[in-house]
């Protein structure tokens, strides 16, 4: 499976015994987990049951909706559910009968009940279910593509992003030298003039290395490059991997940070790290805007 956009949008329409019309949509945006919503007409529960296992096979991430509207032309534009009405009726009349009511039920109240007046009650022997169940797969399918297109776009924005992190990683490594020999030089005479002969001379150098060294952002770079690697690695890998790759841009972006607390307060080329940086840590929201909507 592609890297899919969780974003898509699909309709189909079709038909029961020539009469009634039903169109069924399917929406759906970026969400955590699986969140199926469904408008349906009322006493289509068994039908919603299937199609609710049918979404969960097919789709593994995302807030969708589910749309299905019905519409009977001509003069039989409504169906009464006889079943229903003369239920409630009989039962209106037995609890008069029984208390000694006299009283008669009122009709414009039964046909507000959900399912007395139902466009869907009169299509016999599950015709609607089985018109219906035989577009959704029309429905994801359309919807599907919609995502894979979506998806496509994202991958080639985040390759070109993953790209830019490289160059300024690459970059930041360029300048680390020269900023540590920097840093050993501006410690040593610092030191020299605050404790002059005192000390010797070698032990002060290893003291500074050992500063230096906690300064360094070598590791930070190694860790970078990894994920980065493994960034792509996925990207390649295909399918369902929007989470993973939202956990690596938040590694990404804590070493991103770390690095730029390390070389703060310095200046010279370290400024040019804190530039380049600070490229890393945009193109990682950036990246990570995209990845949201990444199945």
């Amino acid at each position: 499976m592609p890297i899919r956009s969780m974003t898509g949008f699909a309709q189909v329409k079709g038909q029961v015994d020539g009469k009634l019309n039903f169109s069924l949509s399917l929406k759906s945006v970026n969400h955590r987990f699986l969140d199926l919503h469904f408008r349906m007409p009322s006493d289509n529960d068994g039908l919603e049951m299937k199609l609710r296992r049918l979404l969960k096979e097919k789709i593994a991430r995302g807030h969708v909706e589910l749309t299905l509207s019905l519409d009977r032309g001509g003069n039989d534009s409504f169906a009464l559910n006889r079943e229903l009405v003369g239920g409630y009726i009989s039962a209106f009349r037995a609890a008069c009968a029984e208390f000694g009511l006299a009283a008669e039920p009122d009709l414009n109240v039964i046909l507000r009940m959900p399912g007395a007046m139902d466009a869907s009650a009169d299509a016999a022997d599950g015709e609607l279910e089985s018109a219906v169940l035989a577009q959704i797969e029309e429905a994801l399918t359309r919807l599907n593509q919609m995502r894979d297109e979506e998806g496509r776009g994202i991958e080639r924005e985040l390759r070109e992003r993953m790209g830019h992190i490289d160059k300024a990683s690459t970059g930041v490594d360029r300048h680390r030298q020269a900023i540590l020999q920097g840093y050993v030089e501006k410690l040593r005479n610092r030191m020299q003039e605050l404790i002059g002969a005192q000390v010797d001379p070698e032990r002060l150098l290893r003291e500074a290395a050992l500063l230096v060294d906690r300064s360094d952002i070598q590791e930070e770079l190694v860790r970078l490059q990894t994920h980065i690697q493994h960034f792509l690695g996925l990207l390649d890998q295909k399918g369902e991997v929007g989470k993973k790759l939202d956990f690596l841009l938040q590694e990404m972006n804590r070493e991103a940070n770390t690095l730029l607390s390390k070389t703060s307060g310095l200046a010279g080329e370290a400024l040019k790290i804190t530039e380049l940086g600070l490229v890393m840590k945009s193109e990682i929201e950036k990246s990570r805007e995209q990845v949201q909507n990444v199945e």
